[in-house]
């Protein structure tokens, strides 16, 4: 009996509704080419919940997701809920509770659209982002002392463990074995500020590549170096590991230069649990309903959840590239859409 593909759907607020349903067209599409089955479940979490219940995200909700083989996020963020409420309480929750340790974040320009940088095209523009995404300065450690008072002290600790280090650099250096394209990683860190905790980056990266991947190339960039080579000289990328906050904001400049927000995916993933995949941008309420935004980033992150067999794998490739291709080279538009495009969101 063929396995039926379990999909918790989180749809959320804004616009995710409207492009989580484009991004299930196209899964409906190549399971019916390609021959897998799969159902989806889905979930009212989000702003709209959040105002009628007070609920954000309860424990009993992560026991669910365990029994799900992946999870699908439209976009999170109300204009009538404070900001942080629904990011912490659904967002990382979910991948803290999960373990979803890394986040995967392709860099692709794809045919048709419009890029920032002169004189870059597909073959300039095509790397991978591996980020840590369970520890840094993200990991909720921290406090305010004497708040609201002269002498307010506020912190947020950056934790880091040998142990969440390794296992992104691990996969990391996997997946550009797997890519073997350039076979090479770079490790973006802070180490000549960050002296601690970038330290144990360091050494994490050259200890693992030295004993067991002696056939991946390392490279370092300083993150404000990298920023600038995002830029200058993306085609010198192949894969890149960094920490969580570095990750968060080197990957938005990657979203950049593929042509925006509108066309950028993201996975949170557990290689040995249960992952999420979601588009990168916000939930944009000022074009809710609209039909203006194209559905190109959900539908990619709905592609980055691939069926465990080989076959599958090649051919949910293969179906995935070429929506992605005829998707966003119609009119080449991210998020929002210029004036004079002709598509909408179901186009």
């Amino acid at each position: 009996m063929a396995k039926v593909h379990k999909i918790a759907e989180l749809p959320g607020d804004g616009i995710g509704p409207e492009v989580t349903v484009e991004a299930m067209k196209v899964v409906r599409a190549a399971a019916e080419t390609f021959g897998f089955d799969y159902e989806t479940t889905p979930f009212d979490f989000g702003g709209d919940r959040f105002l009628k219940t007070g609920e954000v995200l309860p424990d009993s909700a992560i026991g669910e997701f365990r029994d799900f083989d992946a999870i699908y996020l439209g976009a999170i963020g109300h204009p009538d809920v404070a900001p942080g409420i629904l990011e912490k309480g659904i967002l990382l929750k979910i991948r803290f509770d999960l373990d979803q340790y890394i986040n995967l974040r392709p860099i692709k320009l794809y045919p048709g659209v419009p890029c920032p940088l002169v004189d870059k095209g597909p073959a300039d523009i095509d790397f991978v982002v591996v980020r840590e995404n369970t520890e840094g300065i993200y990991s909720g450690a921290g406090g305010f002392q004497y708040k609201g008072t002269p002498h307010e002290v506020s912190t947020n600790i950056h934790v880091t463990t040998r142990h969440g280090s390794e296992r992104a650099i691990r996969y990391a250096f996997e997946l550009a074995r797997k890519r073997n394209k350039m076979k090479q990683l770079h490790l973006v860190a802070k180490t000549n500020v960050l002296t601690f905790v970038h330290d144990t980056w360091w050494r994490a990266f050259n200890e693992v590549g030295e004993a067991d991947y002696p056939d991946i190339e390392r490279q370092y960039a300083h993150v404000d170096a990298a920023c600038m080579w995002f830029v200058k000289n993306p085609e010198w990328f192949d894969v890149i590991v960094t920490d969580n906050q570095l990750g968060d904001i080197i990957t938005d400049l990657g979203a950049v230069i593929q042509g925006g927000l509108g066309v950028a995916a993201s996975g949170n993933l557990n290689p040995e649990g249960v992952s999420m995949f979601e588009p990168i941008h916000g939930s944009a309420p000022r074009y809710t309903g609209q039909g203006k935004i194209n559905p190109i980033a959900a539908i990619v992150a709905a592609g980055m959840r691939k069926p465990p067999r080989a076959s599958l794998n090649r051919r949910w490739r293969t179906y995935s590239a070429a929506a992605r291709s005829k998707t966003s080279a119609r009119d080449g538009w991210a998020t929002p859409p210029p004036k004079s495009a002709t598509c909408s969101s179901t186009k």
